[in-house]
């Protein structure tokens, strides 16, 4: 039996790959522009492939373009154990998001290689279509067409503001191929940066992510009556500014009650009509609430539309709110957590077991294979962000980490 202990991952190998992955269309300003479904998107995706043949692996996309290469096992019908993230970027991406998990998970791939590690079942590393949702308005829509969260055709309708379709990038790169969605998977891992500060300021090492942060996201209007901004009295106005300004104080207050965990995020305000010296007839904003926990996410929902209620009959106006999306706390399968954490204590690295406040793919594969996550500091939490760095001791302990996990998962 290999003893998990023993084998290490070759950083400078996985280093050097990061850094060649971070010249496909590079940014001026050192990050990475490869949008989902772009030539530069396939740029990115041949380079991955022509490493993962070279390392014998068996490349092959489904329906949705999501890539998996397979490392094969003496069991060609076993569940593979896979690892994975995406390649698409932000338009003014990092060099890590994403790409680091991917690359991370053929770095375990040729670490057993190097150490002719058979396995019983295939290894496979899956590179996600569309994680990021900046070209086309749908993240993490090659995991979710797999876990059958979204449906195939509306997702190929989908047009980015050009108006070409999912669909119709699919077709012309021939990227939809024969694989089916949701086949067995024995287990799921996703190393990834951690894209906060969480890990830098408490100088861990390794997150161990024990879940996803549930997140609703909604659309609130706030409806008074457009009036002359001179002649019209302070308090004979229907001004939803009005009750705007008390409505933020309390969701701010209400994030503040759920600390450390909650999270509360207005955006996207809109006045109507657009003038400088007319009170709004309405005012429209965004809010996102986010909690690891459901019964505090739905304790602060309620908060909210209480708040709401109260400074809209004060100020005598109406209002409106629309979920637009309700994504339940994610709880990882124990038995992967469990690996995850064995590895790290066992390779002596630091390490706090956490929640992640982002989205990623491992959400949506959660729901049908056994999954847990790893995250490594990212210098001043930045993400999404060109500035976006990590060190090359921190990537390759990360990789380490994925890679103990994995042979305890694979019982090696």
């Amino acid at each position: 039996m290999t003893d998990p202990t023993a084998l290490r991952a070759n950083g400078d190998r996985l280093w050097s790959r990061l850094m060649d992955m971070a010249q496909v269309a590079p940014t001026a300003a050192g990050g990475s522009n490869r949008q989902a479904l772009s030539d530069d998107d396939a740029d990115g995706r041949a380079l991955f492939v022509e490493w993962a043949e070279a390392a014998g692996c068996e490349v092959a996309t489904d329906g949705v373009g999501n890539l998996f290469a397979k490392r094969p096992g003496r069991n060609p019908d076993a569940a593979p154990l896979m690892m994975g993230s995406h390649l698409d970027t932000q338009p003014t991406g990092g060099r890590f998001d994403g790409v680091y998990g991917v690359l991370a998970g053929l770095e375990v791939v040729e670490t057993l290689n190097d150490h002719a590690v058979e396995t019983e079942g295939p290894v496979e590393v899956a590179v996600w279509t569309n994680e990021e949702g900046s070209r086309f308005a749908r993240s993490m829509m090659g995991s979710g067409v797999w876990a059958g969260v979204m449906d195939l055709d509306e997702v190929r309708s989908i047009t980015d503001e050009a108006g070409v379709s999912v669909g119709e990038e699919l077709d012309r790169l021939d990227w939809a191929g024969p694989l089916e969605f949701g086949r067995p998977v024995s287990h799921y891992l996703e190393l990834h940066i951690e894209q906060g500060p969480i890990l830098e300021d408490s100088a861990t090492e390794i997150g161990v992510v024990t879940g996803v942060q549930g997140l609703r996201w909604y659309t609130i209007r706030l409806e008074g009556f457009p009036a002359h901004a001179g002649p019209t009295p302070m308090e004979g106005r229907k001004d939803p500014s009005r009750a705007l300004a008390e409505i933020l104080s309390a969701i701010y207050a209400i994030a503040g009650e759920e600390a450390p965990w909650a999270r509360a995020t207005t955006a996207q305000f809109r006045s109507e009509p657009v003038s400088p010296n007319t009170v709004p007839e309405s005012i429209t904003f965004s809010l996102d609430l986010r909690h690891p926990d459901r019964d505090v996410l739905d304790g602060m929902e309620q908060a909210v539309r209480d708040a709401i209620a109260k400074a809209c009959d004060t100020h005598e106006i109406g209002f409106t709110i629309a979920i637009d999306n309700d994504s339940a706390p994610i709880t990882f399968d124990g038995d992967c957590v469990a690996s995850v954490q064995q590895s790290v204590e066992s390779l002596g690295y630091s390490y706090e077991r956490m929640v992640s406040g982002a989205g990623h793919d491992a959400c949506y594969i959660a729901k049908l294979a056994p999954t847990s996550m790893i995250f490594i500091p990212c210098a001043d939490g930045l993400s999404h962000n060109e500035a976006e760095s990590i060190e090359p001791d921190e990537a390759s302990r990360g990789a380490d980490v994925l890679l103990g996990a994995a042979l305890r998962l694979l019982h090696l």
